[in-house]
């Protein structure tokens, strides 16, 4: 399964955008976001605007675990 390794929502506002910026601006969908805030990961577009948004890669965002 996928794991998140960083809070993205904190990271994301240390980068300066807050969750009222990222939806007014039409950044990331108010889904995208409430699956980030529940741990759950993300579909490949959003992930692209994370990346996009934080200048990293996917790698930097998510790691595989194995399901027990």
């Amino acid at each position: 399964m996928l794991i998140y390794k960083i809070d993205v929502i904190e990271k994301l506002k240390e980068a300066g955008y807050n969750t009222t910026r990222l939806r007014r601006e039409k950044l990331l969908s108010e889904s995208a976001l409430q699956y980030l805030r529940e741990g759950k990961p993300v579909g490949t577009k959003p992930l692209d605007d994370i990346c996009r948004l934080l200048n990293c890669q996917p790698g930097d965002i998510l790691e595989y675990v194995k399901d027990e």
